[in-house]
């Protein structure tokens, strides 16, 4: 029997985005039928979707939608950093209530990605190397505004760390802090307005005034917060690099180098696609391995099991030899043009086309594959409980 045969795929997402795009081209072009498309506002305003049982359903990002983010946010502009414990509930609200097929994802596993301060946990305790952070975990330490962050920076000696919204994606509300000289600096793309609020703002900026970095933590805080040390970077041509590299089905199939002037190589805050082989090559001058770095990667998918497709940022440290696990990212697909890694087994495929060819392959022989890993585990790996969240009334109108 040809293991096309019935298969028909089906995706959460936002009619004419480009991810829902992407990922249909590819379906088709592997000569099956395009995708049926659940827009995001259709499950959010009826609590849910049905599926059919032979449906293979994939989940989206349901940015880039302002009535979407209406909906998950609550009254809030769309360039707004603050709603973010708003938006996390309605999230993860929306994945319970999709009803059958067979998921590409698992729910649970997407709670804790979208809680950065549960994701470390659980890659830590897997043994994945990781930034430390004094707020990882069920015991981490809470963060009610500024005078926290000062105090663990104190008690942790971290005079650099980075401060990020617990569950914020994209860079949004993520600050580079600073100490030094008796002078705190942040290097952050949020926009402080003169009424105290916070924009996202494609350009990145630097608060020299602790009383203005204070202001912004201050103003993130009740949606909560995840604190990192700050792990220096290797450098590409004079520019801070990292990767992020794509794992589908548990193996490493993409990568790129992202490079930026300054501490934030997200592409669309101005960072650019570095060279991969030069990368690969100051690893090896180091005395590491290639592929123990997409190794790590891989570690930290494995967290993740029942999960087809995560993406990995990878952080090198100075000097190329070891690497940490910044984020895992539910929704790290999106690097459109980039063909799959030599020996991946997605050469010649986009990151959409090596999770359509993914699920074929898994359908012929489930054991030992992603979809194998579909039947609940006899103690799941993310059960690492979230940390308390405060919400100010403000976001929750």
């Amino acid at each position: 029997m040809d293991p096309a045969d019935g298969v028909r795929f089906a995706v959460v997402g936002n009619p004419g985005n480009r991810r829902v795009s992407l990922f249909a081209d590819a379906v088709r072009a592997s000569g099956l039928p395009g995708p049926r498309v659940v827009p995001w506002a259709d499950v959010l305003g009826a609590g849910g979707a049905d599926f059919a049982p032979e449906e293979y359903v994939r989940v989206d990002s349901p940015g880039e939608e302002p009535e979407v983010d209406r909906m998950l946010r609550g009254a809030l502009e769309p360039t707004r950093v603050e709603g973010s414990a708003r938006w996390y509930a309605g999230f993860t609200a929306a994945l319970r209530g999709l009803r059958g097929g067979v998921r590409l994802d698992d729910p649970g596993e997407l709670a804790v990605l979208f809680d950065k301060r549960r994701c470390h946990a659980v890659l830590d305790a897997a043994g994945v190397p990781v930034p430390f952070s004094p707020t990882s975990g069920p015991d981490g330490a809470p963060v009610r505004g500024w005078d926290d962050v000062r105090a663990l920076m104190r008690e942790h000696r971290m005079s650099r760390l980075f401060v990020k919204p617990a569950h914020g994606s994209s860079a949004s509300g993520v600050l580079a802090v600073e100490a030094g000289g008796g002078r705190i600096r942040a290097t952050t793309s949020v926009e402080l307005t003169a009424d105290g609020r916070l924009h996202n703002s494609l350009k990145v900026r630097r608060y020299e005034r602790e009383r203005d970095v204070a202001a912004v933590v201050d103003a993130l805080a009740p949606d909560g917060l995840h604190l990192e040390r700050w792990v220096p970077k290797a450098s590409q041509e004079g520019r801070a690099a990292d990767l992020r590299v794509v794992v589908v089905g548990g193996r490493a199939t993409h990568a790129v180098v992202r490079t930026s002037r300054t501490p934030l190589t997200n592409l669309h805050l101005g960072g650019r696609r570095g060279d991969l082989d030069a990368a690969r090559d100051a690893v090896t001058a180091a005395g590491g391995s290639w592929s123990e770095v997409l190794a790590v990667c891989e570690r930290a998918a494995a967290c993740f099991p029942r999960t087809l497709c995560v993406g990995v940022d990878l952080l090198p440290a100075v000097g190329w030899r070891r690497s940490f696990v910044g984020e895992v990212n539910a929704f790290g697909d999106l690097l459109p043009g980039l063909t799959g890694l030599p020996g991946s087994g997605a050469e010649g495929l986009d990151t959409y086309g090596a999770q359509v060819a993914a699920v074929m392959r898994a359908r012929a022989r489930p054991q030992g594959t992603w979809l194998g890993a579909l039947r609940p585990p006899a103690r799941p790996l993310c059960d690492t409980p979230a940390a308390p969240v405060l919400v100010s009334n403000r976001n929750t109108a």
